[in-house]
């Protein structure tokens, strides 16, 4: 890198200070390209409980304080708070994984998406916060050629942190079936 190249600072969706120009855009092609990368061969319930506790050995080596649940349509597939976690971690699970189901995209696409414009999702009256979040940690599962089949969320950390832990699992896990 030369002192002549820009540097240019991600997006913080936590932040209410002016962020720098074309982070927000460059964060949502950062996310959809997660999206397209991150499709299965299949999801059974041994990728399932791996998911789960892969997501936990991360979060134990790293002293992270969340909670972490994987559920398909209305059946829970693991669900696990680890030391730290609060009850108000289980609300904002329910939400994200409500939202990344229903927009069959991770909810901090949802949440990027919205602020596009200038506002924000939550600021639409058909937005029911008290049902969905548009904050990041929530991913959708996708098998190749069905599309969204469960979610897995965590929450604990700050939205963009919640996000990155879950792709990084579901990287290391892809990674794991295509070696199979």
């Amino acid at each position: 890198m030369t002192a002549n190249t820009p540097v240019v600072t991600g997006f913080d969706p936590d932040s209410g200070d002016a962020q720098p120009e074309g982070s927000l855009e460059a964060l949502i092609l950062r996310v959809e390209a997660e999206v397209r990368e991150l499709q299965f061969p299949g999801f059974s319930p041994d990728d399932s409980l791996n998911l789960g506790l892969l997501l936990v050995e991360l979060g134990k080596e790293r002293a992270l304080p969340v909670a972490i649940d994987i559920t398909k349509g209305e059946q829970v597939l693991f669900h696990v708070a680890l030391p730290g976690a609060t009850p108000d971690n289980e609300y904002w699970i329910r939400a994200k994984q409500r939202t990344a189901a229903r927009y069959e995209v991770p909810s901090l696409l949802v949440g990027l998406r919205g602020r596009l414009g200038g506002g924000r999702i939550e600021d639409n009256a058909w937005f029911d916060q008290s049902r969905y979040a548009a904050h990041g940690g929530a991913f959708p599962i996708y098998v190749t050629g069905v599309g969204a089949v469960a979610t897995v969320a965590v929450s604990g950390l700050p939205q963009l942190q919640d996000h990155d832990l879950v792709v990084e699992a579901l990287r290391d896990i892809l990674g794991s079936a295509l070696r199979d």
